[in-house]
């Protein structure tokens, strides 16, 4: 068998990570490039003549045009802070460069922080990935299934057991027959619904292959073709070669999340661990720069209060 050139890429290593981003300055500097890559810009008007002074240890910018004053976090994910921007930089080295998923235990471990904290870091940065893949849109020949996260608790048993949710994956295939992108989405399966979310994952000229699930039916109204294969339920329709590479996914989707976490609030954040694995799996690869590529999106997401990101998807 050849080598599996994706998997088997360098990525960065803990020492070119130490080298590069182990100081409290390097990572200022990082993100100060990220942020502005052409120099300071207002993000009230956009001026660009500035002055810089420091108070309190901080740095701060001072826009030469409309005065207002920003800090290099300001109106970005790591806004009010407390952590050294070091220890944000190891935790998207971790959340980046593991085969594994990383839990918020394991962070709080690595981190030499509490589990709130850890929590917390570990949501913000899977709320940014959540955000860099909400505009997400596949093509050409894709593969479509149907998949229901969590459930394993005791108690009621079925669809509408505690703590599961119903979601859809998608994975685009190349002219070779190797996948390429994928997109996974919570949502009920109801036509409608799977119809709606069509119209934001999927290009019109999608050609799509998917079973006999009754909710896939309304995909012809919103792609240019549509396969439905009846192959019944167990392990001839799970090895059926129509749907080698999103079945493959799943059972690698579900692998990281048991071998990752022990209790999961799937009902609450489903989309966030969800956008995790597409996230992750979408910039595969280029292990090298995915830190980076994490840092630079970091740096455009807006702020996210601790509540908010408590708060259930469904909420919002």
């Amino acid at each position: 068998m050849p080598m599996n050139r994706v998997q088997f890429q360098k990525g960065l290593s803990l020492a070119e990570f130490l080298a590069q981003y182990g100081r409290e300055e390097q990572c200022e500097a990082a993100l100060e490039a990220l942020r502005w890559p052409e120099d300071f810009r207002c993000p009230a008007c956009g001026g660009a003549h500035h002055t810089a002074f420091e108070r309190s240890g901080r740095k701060y910018w001072q826009c030469g045009h409309c005065r207002k004053q920003t800090t290099l976090t300001a109106g970005t994910i790591f806004e009010a802070t407390k952590l050294p921007l070091s220890t944000w930089f190891l935790a998207m080295y971790l959340l980046t460069q593991g085969k594994n998923n990383v839990s918020a235990l394991e962070l709080m471990r690595h981190l030499g922080v509490c589990y709130r904290t850890a929590w917390l870091v570990k949501h913000k940065l899977i709320q940014v990935m959540a955000e860099q893949e909400a505009d997400r849109q596949l093509t050409g020949r894709v593969e479509i299934d149907d998949a229901y996260l969590g459930g394993e608790r005791s108690g009621k048993r079925g669809r509408g057991c505690e703590n599961k949710v119903s979601f859809v994956m998608a994975v685009q295939t190349t002219d070779d027959g190797h996948p390429w992108f994928v997109r996974l989405d919570p949502l009920p399966f109801t036509q409608q619904a799977i119809a709606d979310s069509a119209q934001r994952a999927l290009a019109p000229s999608t050609y799509a292959l998917t079973d006999g699930l009754s909710g896939f039916r309304s995909l012809h109204q919103v792609i240019a073709g549509h396969q439905r294969l009846i192959l019944g339920s167990g392990r001839p329709s799970a090895q059926h070669p129509a749907f080698r590479w999103v079945n493959t996914l799943l059972s690698n989707l579900k692998t990281a999340l048991s071998g990752t976490y022990h209790a999961i609030k799937f009902r609450k954040y489903a989309k966030r661990y969800l956008a995790e694995f597409q996230y992750r799996f979408n910039r595969r690869f280029d292990l090298k720069i995915l830190l980076r590529r994490l840092a630079r999106a970091a740096m455009l997401t807006q702020p996210r209060a601790e509540w908010r990101l408590r708060l259930a998807d469904v909420h919002r």
